[in-house]
């Protein structure tokens, strides 16, 4: 990840993995593809280099259990870290969110920001607005939080 961040500029950058929050930033962090872990401070460190380097992201989606949920010394948590790196906005869980349903909710959000009359918050409520038509208990939709610019 760190890589590609460092040779292209990406709008929107997604992380769907399984992660961890601690008030120990060595016990805070992110699952990677090969199973290793990429802590707070390495995320932290990797955007910050982005928008120094490249334009700075505009959205990163972590949809893994409790992204947002922070304490007295990460206000909240993994997502919070991304907004003050320098990630425009960022789209988080508040609890532990469904490998089932996060699915739709994330396709619909990214298919709702396509249309450039609609913000980033608008997206996200029409997207969980079609699950609560689909009768989807709000367990599973509403955990989902849009973070810094909302536009």
């Amino acid at each position: 990840m760190q890589q590609k961040l460092a040779e292209t500029s990406y709008p929107i950058v997604h992380i769907a993995t399984h992660g961890q929050f601690s008030s120990e930033p060595e016990d805070t962090f992110l699952i990677t593809g090969d199973n290793e872990k990429l802590t707070i401070s390495q995320l932290d460190r990797i955007i910050r280099r982005t928008a120094m380097r490249n334009e700075p992201i505009d959205l990163i989606t972590l949809t893994a259990c409790q992204t947002a949920v922070g304490d007295e010394r990460a206000a909240l948590g993994l997502a919070g870290v991304a907004i003050q790196a320098g990630a425009s906005s960022a789209l988080a869980s508040l609890w532990s969110i469904s490998d089932e349903v996060t699915p739709a909710v994330v396709k619909d959000f990214y298919l709702g920001l396509q249309d450039e009359s609609i913000n980033k918050a608008e997206a996200l409520q029409k997207a969980q607005l079609a699950l609560i038509e689909q009768g989807v208990s709000p367990a599973f939709w509403s955990p989902f939080i849009l973070i810094g610019n909302w536009l």
